[in-house]
């Protein structure tokens, strides 16, 4: 199977973050890959995979970067495919790599989820290319009646609670 989504971190170490964010690809059962390159020390690498992603059969970019976060944007810059940036809580709770990535100049867009929300970057991929995959729109479209599910449990739960005074 092609990828469809390619997941970028700069540095292997933002593997724990990312994983949420492969998880949930696999429970769609979206194809994808998954790709260490750096902005700054591998950027021949980051330049051709962005200039070849399209032509993969890539169709959605989600790259992760903490500290400077260069790379969403530097991908973004050279392809045409939507790309989400992830921020990574590397220094500063992670507010440097959030401003880096989503202060982009006019014309090279990084969609761009909270720090370390590599999960809702992911979800993101999966809505865009429900927009085009009848198949991918009906599991997106199961996950969030299984999300409306898990509120409707957990009200039930909650009225079952009976030790307070004042409850109504």
């Amino acid at each position: 199977m092609k990828p469809l989504v390619t997941i970028i971190m700069g540095s292997t170490s933002d593997l724990p973050v990312l994983r949420k964010a492969a998880d949930f690809l696999e429970a769609m059962q979206v194809p994808f890959e998954m790709k260490a390159l750096s902005a700054h020390r591998t950027p021949a690498q980051v330049e051709d995979f962005a200039r070849n992603a399209a032509d993969a059969g890539i169709k959605v970019i989600i790259a992760a970067a903490g500290m400077a976060a260069a790379l969403p944007g530097v991908i973004a810059a050279m392809t045409p495919l939507p790309v989400i940036g992830v921020p990574i809580d590397s220094t500063l709770q992670g507010q440097d790599a959030l401003l880096s990535i989503v202060q982009m100049p006019p014309g090279i867009p990084v969609a761009t989820v909270g720090i370390n929300a590599a999960l809702n970057a992911a979800v993101l991929a999966v809505r865009i290319l429900a927009l085009s995959d009848a198949d991918i729109a009906r599991r997106y479209a199961d996950y969030c009646a299984s999300l409306t599910e898990k509120i409707v449990k957990a009200n039930e739960q909650l009225a079952l609670i009976t030790d307070y005074k004042y409850k109504v």
